[in-house]
């Protein structure tokens, strides 16, 4: 790397994702065992991560996964049965979803007992990436799972933004990177309350979500502070259409943490000719909570190009974030 002020560019044409910033950021040549070690700090158990390449379109990327001990797996996700075949479903959903407190809820069949999700399953083609806290790859804890006429009983446990909050801040990572990752869900957390009629103190996530969340939310600011970036430009996110069926009928989109996240950033969303979510909550809290700037520099020079793959294949969109890491040139 240079010894030059460094500038992340995110070209969110392709719309975003919490998993797909990461891996962006990690082809952009944020240190993969650096991550390791700092993730490894966290006062969380039960999950792993995965870094692989992937071809996207021919687009050779990088691909990053949270991956859950079994207790964790996350039979619960609201993307989980995405055209009820959950088989075909790997992590949709950063979204972590929201309680008013722990309850016990069963799945037969796909069938689910209460209704406190967002939203549950899209009535629209795949995603490359859905991250949900109600309802996407995520933004993760969105894994499909073929548990078809299997009983499950699980009770699930949830967390505060205060209990995220000293997970975050009961590990070692570096001050910046603490900042970030608390600066992204305390954006998170102010969308979802505001879609709910609640206050950020008062929502709560699930357990499942949040600990794939925590993990995409602190593996970005990790890399940011390992890349050494310092400025963050975000022109606008590209973002689909249709709805997404919920417990309470049909969510158009953009969904409302993600409609409330590019209120209060003042986000400008570009309409894409593709049927579906492109912008998870996990993604758009992370532009709303770090973006510097949405113009981009008058003159400037390419200093590496990272490429973050998503999980679903959409016709007419490339299915990756493209990050460039960029100085400016006088």
């Amino acid at each position: 790397m240079s010894n030059h002020q460094h500038t992340l560019i995110i070209d969110g044409t392709s719309g975003i994702s919490g998993d797909m910033t990461v891996a962006a950021l990690l082809d952009l040549g944020a240190s993969e065992e650096h991550l390791r070690e700092q993730l490894a700090t966290l006062p969380v158990d039960g999950f792993s991560i995965a870094v692989t390449r992937v071809n996207k379109h021919g687009i050779d990327a990088c691909d990053f996964d949270v991956q859950l001990a079994e207790e964790l797996e996350n039979h619960d996700h609201d993307m989980a049965w995405l055209y009820g075949n959950e088989a075909a479903v790997e992590r949709e959903h950063e979204h972590m979803h929201m309680h008013e407190h722990e309850h016990e809820h069963e799945h037969e069949h796909h069938h689910h007992d209460h209704v406190e999700h967002d939203h549950v399953e899209h009535d629209h083609v795949e995603h490359d990436h859905v991250e949900h806290d109600y309802c996407h790859e995520h933004d993760h804890g969105e894994h499909g799972h073929g548990h078809e006429g299997h009983h499950h009983a699980h009770h699930h446990h949830h967390r505060s933004l205060a209990d995220v909050t000293a997970i975050i801040d009961g590990s070692q990572l570096s001050d910046g990177a603490k900042r970030r990752a608390l600066a992204i869900f305390t954006a998170l957390a102010a969308a979802e309350a505001k879609a709910h009629g609640k206050t950020p103190e008062t929502v709560m996530f699930h357990e499942v979500g949040a600990v794939d969340s925590i993990v995409d939310v602190c593996s970005v600011a990790i890399c940011l502070d390992d890349l050494g970036i310092e400025d963050i430009v975000v022109e606008s996110l590209s973002e689909g259409h249709g709805t997404i069926r919920c417990a309470h009928g049909l969510m158009p989109i953009p969904v409302p943490a993600v409609a409330n996240l590019c209120q209060a950033g003042n986000i400008a969303l570009t309409p894409a000719p593709v049927a579906g979510e492109l912008v998870t909550p996990t993604g758009a809290a992370i532009v709303t909570a770090l973006r510097t700037s949405e113009h981009l520099p008058a003159r400037y020079c390419i200093e590496a190009v990272g490429y973050g793959a998503g999980k679903r294949p959409y016709e007419g969109c490339s299915g990756t974030l493209r990050c460039l890491l960029v100085h400016a040139d006088a």
